[in-house]
């Protein structure tokens, strides 16, 4: 299978991830060419595995609640990632695990040179096809299609044979109370692994995360060294977080 894809094939799926019910006249008056070319991109991403064709549009070959989470507080990932990738220098390491919004830090690594990263998430790959200074390692194990993770024991041993410099971790939520949590055990283990194998653990998530408790406990705030998160959060809940063990950086 051809798996590299071109700057405009990139742009469709990010809009269809964005907006992912567009149609092909959406899609060619928005990138200004033929609706003849939209339906041979189409063709060309439908053959990488990258999209499912529908009547007069396309969607992204992903589960519906991956859809549904690169939806929400879309701008806010956007920033955080941003800020995420500008910690990373030319010829770091770096592990990244499943999450709408850690997996977004790959697209911001354009220009940066050799960047080995170790993840369990699939989202990465449409960065990763592009820009031939990462390095990318995926771990093997258990595919969950719900969060495009790879996942289980085999994934948790592969883990154990890297060391990276960073380990960038999005989390279902977060609070001073029950610290991060996820809503999946095997997820929490993903996240746990990854921290054990880094120097700097940074956590990536959005204020819409602040107060929600997940399922699974992962650990207190104060097992990581970086939170990157949105201004969305209010000023008392971002004095009591400046209070902690770690760095808190608003984007």
């Amino acid at each position: 299978m051809n798996t590299s894809i071109t700057d405009r094939e990139k742009k469709i799926l990010e809009l269809l991830t964005e907006e992912n019910n567009l149609t092909v006249n959406e899609i060619s008056s928005r990138l200004n060419v033929s609706r003849v070319t939209i339906r041979s991109d189409f063709n060309s991403l439908e053959e990488k595995g990258l999209i499912v064709r529908i009547r007069g549009g396309a969607f992204p070959a992903f589960h519906p609640e991956i859809l549904e989470s690169q939806k929400t507080m879309v701008h806010e990932k956007i920033r955080i990632a941003k800020a995420a990738a500008a910690l990373i220098s030319d010829g770091d390491t770096i592990m990244i695990n499943d999450g709408t919004t850690s997996s977004l830090i790959p697209k911001f690594l354009l220009g940066k040179r050799d960047i080995r990263i170790v993840t369990n998430s699939t989202l990465i790959f449409t960065y990763a096809r592009i820009n031939p200074s990462l390095h990318l390692t995926l771990v093997g194990g258990e595919f969950r299609p719900s969060s495009e993770a790879i996942v289980g024991p085999i994934a948790l041993k592969d883990l154990e044979n890297y060391h990276v410099k960073y380990a960038f971790l999005g989390t279902g939520g977060f609070s001073r109370e029950t610290g991060l949590t996820s809503q999946l055990v095997d997820g929490a283990e993903i996240f746990r692994k990854m921290c054990t194998q880094a120097e700097k653990v940074v956590v990536v998530a959005d204020s819409s995360k602040y107060g929600k408790n997940g399922f699974v406990k992962i650990f207190p705030l104060d097992r990581m060294d970086i939170l990157i998160t949105d201004n969305g959060l209010d000023s008392q809940t971002v004095e009591n977080l400046e209070d902690e063990e770690f760095m808190i950086k608003l984007v």
